[in-house]
């Protein structure tokens, strides 16, 4: 694995989640999770993002062995999201398991229209699995209000 990690991302303070994309060009999402060549990840908020990291696999066809998902999901582990052109089921538990929503999208979807997407939905109505990674970055949902105490 080739992996490019920008040491301190512009802006880096304002940006509040980080979301990857299975793309060989970081320009389009073109890969199946399991066997993607490679990951963009870009940091963003509510009005800017930026592209991060850059990570490129060798070896990714798709074989069913498990072994190589294990690799891709701990690259993403401070990703809020991951999109692709498709999942495998066990991937899709795994990336669930670790915080990481799967989104699928058609081949060919220009990253940068997912973020802008992203973006509005974020000052309007954001998703709730964004929702929930923030309320975990942040540490705001440490005790829920519907959390009864027991003394």
């Amino acid at each position: 694995m080739r992996h490019l990690r920008l040491v301190k991302p512009i802006k880096e303070i304002e940006m509040t989640v980080k979301i990857a994309f299975a793309s060989n060009d970081r320009k389009l999402v073109n890969q199946h999770f399991g066997a993607a060549e490679a990951f963009a990840i870009f940091a963003m908020c509510e009005t800017d993002f930026h592209l991060v990291e850059v990570a490129e696999f060798i070896e990714t066809a798709m074989d069913g062995h498990e072994g190589k998902l294990a690799a891709k999901i701990e690259l993403l582990d401070d990703c809020a999201a991951v999109y692709c052109n498709a999942a495998g089921a066990s991937a899709i538990q795994q990336l669930l398991a670790k915080g990481i929503q799967p989104m699928r999208v058609d081949e060919g979807s220009a990253i940068e229209g997912l973020l802008n997407g992203l973006q509005k939905s974020m000052q309007s109505d954001p998703p709730v699995w964004l929702v929930k990674h923030i309320k975990k970055q942040t540490g705001t949902d440490r005790f829920s209000e519907d959390e009864a105490w027991q003394e």
